[in-house]
């Protein structure tokens, strides 16, 4: 007998816009956070605590490669409890709190003036748990979206909301954290710095809310193929303009192309889509909806594009002479006004993961009779096709998002700067981001799930549990 997929109670449930929104609240509550790590936890410990930027380099990839340790460890449990709170929502509330004082912590204003062992210890060790509990957060959240409903359509709206909440946190943080630092040291605010750092954001305010509409136009993997072309196309014309021309005299062909890069970048929000549909082909597949450990597994891989990034552009841009502890800073280099703005940032966020905790319902969501082991989770990496190449995607494009992060803010300046370093800066915000995208799109031809099939999928799945 045929499965209505269109009745609740066979998991395809329907969302209303409060639930939507409660639960994109909590992207945009982590994203006040993770942009101000991405974007300027670099410059701040090499302007401001005149850290080794080869230091630095290594302090990013050691974390990220102990997240990639912990962040398992962390879905495991998670998928094999179930707290009173809820299985995955409980974690808003008791990661909350402790990631608010890390973050807090972090760029707290005394450490500047510390000798320079200490400043590194305390780099260390901050930024280290800091991204421990941000796991502790982040997984479960990711988790919450598969357990809410099964239903395709509605899975999209809920990551178009997620990602235009996430979207809104990053332009908060790109734009609002120059502007934050120059309001508290009562400078005057350098606006097309400010915009530049963010205007990329905008086309997910415009593309975002138009998923379903697109998605019908294009299909999803078209869709996907115009965005990166877009982004392509935005990224030479800033690499000509920076190469030949003075990019403050082209100030508005220049926020043109970087719109355009952002549309292109875009994919890497459109990217979380697929997490629910590798895990329905989990759960298709054995039985089990690991719901936590495949957000695990894409969170170290998100993680990993954003290290791999944090990890070369200080190397390479010391190897080519740029030393951003000597060279002017883009950005003042106060202490307190750093550590004034993240705690603005922290505080609004933790108000945001309580908002997004009262507004979640979860439906979906399983406990394994038996506790799944780590052998087990290596076995599903091994069998799930799907789930390795959505991890390849995750990787290319989120490193392709991340690996102009830190320099951003010096390509308004480039006549600032020598030939050398100019062309150093050009190929982290143009040339290697742009040559990502075409492997991403590479990967994405290759990604065999379609809606078709995810529905066919759920349908057989409800069929087995009644």
């Amino acid at each position: 007998m045929a499965v209505d997929t269109t009745s609740e109670a066979n998991g395809f449930y329907k969302l209303n816009w409060m639930q939507r929104i409660g639960y994109g609240s909590g992207d945009l509550a982590q994203n006040l956070i993770f942009q101000t790590v991405a974007c300027y936890l670099m410059l701040y410990l090499t302007t401001v605590l005149k850290i080794d930027p080869a230091f630095v380099s290594g302090l990013i990839l050691g974390v990220r490669a102990l997240d990639c340790i912990w962040s398992p460890v962390v879905g495991r449990y998670i998928d094999n409890h179930n707290p009173k709170f809820g299985k995955y929502r409980s974690y808003l509330l008791y990661g909350g709190i402790p990631l608010t004082i890390a973050a807090c912590l972090l760029m707290l204003p005394s450490v500047a003036e510390w000798d320079m062992t200490m400043k590194i210890v305390y780099a260390t060790v901050s930024y280290t748990l800091l991204s421990m509990i941000y796991s502790v957060v982040n997984i479960p959240y990711g988790s919450i979206m598969a357990s809410m409903t099964r239903d395709n359509d509605e899975v999209l709206k809920l990551t178009s909301t997620r990602m235009v909440c996430a979207n809104i946190g990053q332009i908060i943080v790109q734009a609002g954290f120059p502007i934050g630092l120059a309001m508290v040291l009562h400078e005057t605010i350098n606006w097309e710095q400010a915009s530049f750092m963010a205007i990329g954001t905008i086309p997910a305010f415009i593309i975002l809310p138009s998923l379903p509409i697109l998605k019908k136009m294009f299909g999803k993997k078209g869709l996907y193929y115009l965005l990166l072309a877009i982004g392509f196309v935005g990224f030479a014309i800033l690499y000509v303009i920076g190469k030949f021309f003075d990019v403050a005299e082209l100030n508005i062909v220049v926020q043109g192309a970087k719109v355009m890069t952002g549309v292109g970048l875009l994919v890497g929000s459109l990217m979380w889509a697929l997490v629910p549909e590798v895990i329905t082909e989990a759960e298709y597949r054995t039985g089990n909806r690991p719901a936590a450990t495949v957000n695990a597994l894409a969170g170290v891989a998100f993680k990993a594009g954003f290290s791999v990034a944090g990890f070369i552009t200080p190397l390479v841009m010391g190897w080519v002479g740029f030393n951003f502890a000597s060279e002017e800073s883009a950005l003042p280099t106060a202490p307190n006004a750093w550590f004034t703005v993240t705690s603005v940032f922290a505080v609004a966020g933790f108000i945001l993961l309580l908002f997004c905790f009262k507004g979640c319902q979860e439906r979906i969501a399983t406990t394994p009779e038996k506790p799944v082991t780590y052998g087990e989770m290596f076995k599903e990496f091994a069998a799930n096709k799907c789930l390795q190449l959505m991890i390849c995607i995750f990787i290319t494009v989120f490193l392709a998002s991340f690996i102009s992060a830190p320099v951003n803010a010096y390509y308004p300046k480039l006549a600032d700067y020598s030939e050398t370093a100019k062309e150093a800066l050009l190929w982290f915000t143009t040339i290697i981001p742009a040559a990502l995208l075409i492997v991403v799109g590479l990967l994405i031809y290759k990604y065999p799930l379609t809606d078709e099939k995810l529905d066919e999928m759920n349908r057989e799945i409800e069929a087995r549990n009644k």
